[in-house]
Order: C-alpha cells, then structure tokens, then sequence
C-alpha cells in the first residue's frame, strides 16, 4: 500500500509540476529589464574582459530578468551536482528513500586522481555512509567521487537530464560523470547550460519553494546554504550584510592552450528586506588567472547587489 501511495504522489507532483513549471526557463528567455542602468553596466563590465566568455544572468523576485550573454550555452562543471541532487531528491520522493538510509560504496568508486575530501577521510576501501553525508559532500564541498555515487545510485546522468527536460529546463543538459568529464575534458562543454536557464532553476528552487518539497529536498537548500566553496565568488559583497546565499559553484582545469575551462558559480540570494533573485554567472575559456577569474564573478555580484541596493 506504502508503494502505491508513493506512485500516485509522484504522479501528481510531476501533473502540478508540468502545469506550474512548463517553459518555465524559456520565459524568462525573451525578458523586459526594469533594470536598465544596472544591465548597462553589466554589458560594459563584461565587454572590457576580452580574454574570456562571460554569461550571467539574475532574475529579481521572480519577474525582472538582467541577463549578459544569458541564452548562450556554457560548461556548468561542478554547478551540475545541484541540478543532479534535484534528481536525487526526486528518486528518494519515488522511492520511499530517506536521508538516513545507507548507500554501499566500494573501493573502485573512490577514484584517487580527482578531488574527493570524502576519500580523504575515509580511505580507499568498502565503506557505507548515509545519503545525507553524500549529499552533503557532493553540494558543500563539490566532492566528484560523491557526484558520481549519486548518479549510480539514480540510474545515471541521463535521469537527471531526463528530470530536467521534465521541469521545462531544456537549455540545461546532463550527459556525462565527473570520472567521464576526467577521462574526456571535452566532455564538460556537454554538460551544458544556459545562465537564463540555472537562475531560473534556482528561481523555482529557493523563492518558489521547491526545496520544502521533500526533507531530501529541504536537505539540498540547506546543505547550498551553507556552500564551502566560492566565498571569493558570488558571495564575496555579501560578506559584510545580512544578505545570505544559496549557491553551487564549478571549477575547472586548464586546456592546453593555458586556459582555464570555465570558473562558475549560481544560486540565490536573500535580501534583508525579503526580496531576493536568482543569479548564475558563468565563465569559460578563461586567459586569466584563478583568482583574477573568480575576480569577475565577484564583480559582477557587486553590481548586481549594489544596484538593486539602490532601487
């Protein structure tokens, strides 16, 4: 009876789902700024930086889209575990899954020449850890060996996408690992998105209450609230305010031109007179250095903050 209930409220969530969320992405892709003076801005910032593609988008309180460059597709890198941790959320709804049932890890999923502070702790050998801990080390501390965990225990990167085209985010496309992104730096210009369409996805997310959907669902909120990596980023004018933020960031190598692959960082941002707005900044073939790249992003968050500021 158990399974039944959880099959027919799947099915109504993903009814109330297409209902409420179809195009939703797309809607937002032919925006009428209320905000000229700050998307000026933002165009001339982005201008002056030659030596790398630069998209951003942010939507304001759900209506007014500033966006740069927003429907062009860009390398998410790391930005996908929040897309695929929706998945996950969504796997544990159909499945009668909770944060604190264990998952089974063997040695060959704790890859070693790859960022994994999960491996650290623990070592390479047979472990089983709970899904919270997993999540929590794939969204907080971007853990690539966590990432791939995830996606084999919902049936792979193609779920996720699958989950997306669901929601209506067509323009944000899932289809390879983070072992298959390493084996084939290629690979990461596929798992793609557009900053209309991953400001928009946490636009439904945070201010449309998609993370009370579920306790895995508030987990992802929380667990992005309290992001580890990228305070240099998105955050970075935050620091000194009562603003909070939600956020996921990607980073990627250097190609063998001296480029670095992209350096991104989206999520939401909570304003302490209870506004708020998406924002997705996305950088990719960078000719700058780490810090200078991750520089931009900050910058482009100034801006945006300031200026809303001023309204």
């Amino acid at each position: 009876m158990k399974k039944i209930l959880l099959f027919f409220t799947s099915i109504i969530s993903v009814v109330m789902i297409l209902v409420n969320t179809a195009c939703s992405a797309q809607r937002y892709a032919g925006h009428e700024s209320h905000y000229p003076e700050i998307e000026a801005q933002l165009n001339d910032y982005v201008k002056s930086k030659t030596d790398a593609c630069i998209g951003m988008a942010v939507i304001v309180n759900g209506e007014d889209t500033v966006a740069v460059n927003g429907n062009s597709s860009f390398p998410m890198l790391s930005v996908y575990k929040f897309p695929q941790a929706l998945a996950v959320a969504d796997y544990c709804v159909r499945n009668g899954m909770s944060l604190s049932d264990t998952v089974t890890i063997s040695t060959d999923e704790l890859k070693e020449n790859t960022w994994s502070p999960m491996r650290d702790k623990y070592g390479v050998r047979n472990i089983r850890l709970s899904l919270s801990e997993i999540l929590e080390y794939s969204l907080s501390q971007s853990d690539n060996n966590a990432c791939d965990i995830l996606f084999r225990l919902i049936g792979g990167p193609v779920v996720a996408d699958s989950l997306m085209k669901v929601l209506g985010y067509s323009d944000i496309a899932i289809v390879s690992t983070e072992d298959d992104m390493h084996r084939d730096t290629g690979l990461c210009y596929q798992n793609s998105a557009t900053p209309i369409a991953m400001a928009a996805l946490f636009d439904k997310f945070y201010r449309q209450d998609m993370w009370h959907n579920s306790p895995v669902h508030e987990s992802v909120g929380s667990i992005m609230m309290m992001c580890r990596t990228g305070n240099s980023r998105l955050p970075a004018p935050l620091m000194p305010t009562n603003a909070r933020i939600g956020h996921k960031t990607g980073t990627g190598d250097t190609d063998a031109q001296g480029h670095i692959i992209a350096v991104n960082d989206a999520g939401y941002i909570f304003l302490p007179n209870k506004d708020g707005y998406a924002i997705a900044v996305f950088i990719s073939d960078s000719g700058y250095g780490m810090a200078e790249t991750e520089q931009i992003i900050a910058d482009i968050s100034e801006i945006v903050f300031k200026g809303l500021g001023k309204k």
